[in-house]
């Protein structure tokens, strides 16, 4: 970075991401000294861009709240970080501008983009499917779950759209952890995959990969944050028939290999249903003629679906497993017991 206008630039960047930055920071940063930092800083002032001066012994300069925004400068990370958060916010309902004031936000920022990070991210949000609206997932798994690298996204999201074999490094988490992420082998361990990539999906503030992997010759479940080096392979492919990539994680999720596998029978519609046993959590098939609906489930502990149950308050039986019926009836016992008069 040699020109003075490219480090007026780098200036303005710095000064954006919060902040006071004194002028020792910013001469290193540039690589300049500075006398020059304060020229830099004149050259903003005169674009009429709001830079303060600070005064004091941490002094320096910070951007302030101004009467117009100033040009933004986002890196490759950051503008997929805008785009996706316009994007979701407005499949989800939750953005308080119009559609039109989002969707000219997500062009403008597109147009600044060079062309390959163009292209890249319009494959991520043009192959991205939800498995619910962003905000009916919970809070709090959404802020635990690991972020996947955003380079590793996008190549990702690039072999999905244009239907092209993928190979990576891939962790397990080892065997019986009722993760259908997981492989058979006990422990965890890295190792080689190549996959043909079906869909990108989002669900419960976790990023899926479903594909079929052609080492284990069957359709597999991958979390992009387990995923490391993705890399496109020569050729392409057809995806097969069936359901969508949000149904076929939702399916995977739901048939996992957990401790327990509990089947029920009960009278209501799936939309009742998945109020108390969302997608991904159960399997609901639709109600008979008898309005009764059949609910399979693989959990690694029965202790909470007794209550689970109760606030469904529609009728139910208990297929299996007998354990079931037994924390049932002792729930019943100790709502009867606290219903008793004292």
């Amino acid at each position: 970075m040699t020109r003075p206008l490219a480090r007026v630039l780098a200036l303005l960047e710095l000064l954006q991401s919060g902040g006071v930055r004194t002028v020792a920071e910013l001469a290193e940063r540039l690589e300049v000294d500075e006398r020059t930092v304060r020229r830099y800083v004149a050259h903003l002032v005169d674009l009429d861009l709001p830079v303060e001066s600070v005064r004091g012994r941490y002094g320096g300069y910070r951007l302030a709240p101004g009467h117009r925004m100033p040009p933004l400068m986002l890196t490759d990370e950051e503008a997929l970080a805008a785009l996706f958060g316009l994007a979701a916010a407005q499949r989800a309902g939750l953005s308080a501008a119009s559609a039109t004031a989002g969707e000219t936000a997500a062009a403008k920022i597109r147009r600044v983009l060079p062309p390959r990070l163009a292209h890249r991210l319009d494959a991520l949000l043009s192959t991205l499917a939800f498995t619910a609206a962003p905000a009916a997932a919970s809070s709090a798994a959404a802020a635990s779950a690991p972020a996947p690298d955003p380079e590793a996204l996008l190549t990702v999201a690039d072999a999905v759209r244009h239907r092209r074999p993928l190979a990576f490094r891939y962790t397990s988490a080892g065997r019986r952890t009722g993760d259908p992420t997981d492989d058979a082998a006990t422990g965890s361990r890295t190792r080689e995959r190549t996959v043909r990539p079906y869909g990108l999906v989002l669900h419960a503030g976790r990023w899926y990969l479903t594909g079929w992997d052609t080492g284990a010759d069957a359709e597999r479940l991958f979390r992009l944050d387990r995923l490391a080096a993705p890399r496109p392979l020569p050729g392409t492919f057809e995806p097969p028939a069936g359901p969508d990539p949000a149904e076929r994680v939702l399916h995977a999720l739901a048939t996992a290999p957990h401790r327990h596998r509990v089947r029920l029978r009960i009278r209501a519609d799936a939309a009742r249903i998945r109020a108390q046993l969302p997608a991904g959590l159960a399997l609901v098939g639709e109600p008979g003629p008898d309005g009764w609906s059949d609910v399979e489930l693989r959990v690694a502990e029965l202790d909470w679906l007794p209550g689970v149950l109760a606030a469904l308050d529609r009728p139910f039986t208990i297929v299996e497993p007998e354990q079931l019926r037994f924390l049932v009836a002792e729930l019943a016992e100790r709502l009867a017991a606290a219903a008793r008069p004292h």
